[in-house]
């Protein structure tokens, strides 16, 4: 079963930073339950398909060398994991946000998404 720090980083780079919409699929389909909610400030997004969609389509607004890096510590509990986070230009971000995980049977079952003020980044 993965650990909270796997799913983190899976969620992070192998599901919102994928570009190729298979290896995406792959890591949804090892890192989440089938009826995993992701929250963010645009709504809510229920089961894989809707999760990959809207990786998608964030990944599709963003320029080629745009990538997610760690913006900061991590936090970890036994259901629950929080990963910080900046998006961009490697070292240069245009978005910062926080990723709260809720873990269940060793698989994420929800994300919720906040995302830092224009001025933050």
């Amino acid at each position: 079963m993965p650990e909270a720090m796997e799913l983190l980083h899976r969620n992070l780079y192998e599901v919102f930073g994928e570009r190729d919409p298979e290896r995406r699929w792959a890591a949804i389909s090892r890192t989440y339950t089938e009826d995993v909610t992701f929250s963010d400030p645009d709504g809510d997004f229920v089961g894989w398909q809707a999760l990959s969609d809207r990786a998608q389509g964030l990944l599709d607004g963003a320029s080629a060398g745009d990538v997610f890096e760690e913006d900061g510590p991590t936090y970890l509990g036994t259901d629950a994991a929080a990963l910080a986070w900046r998006f961009g230009p490697p070292g240069k971000p245009v978005a910062r946000g926080v990723d709260f995980l809720t873990i269940r049977d060793g698989r994420v079952s929800a994300i919720r998404t906040l995302i830092a003020p224009p001025s933050d980044a």
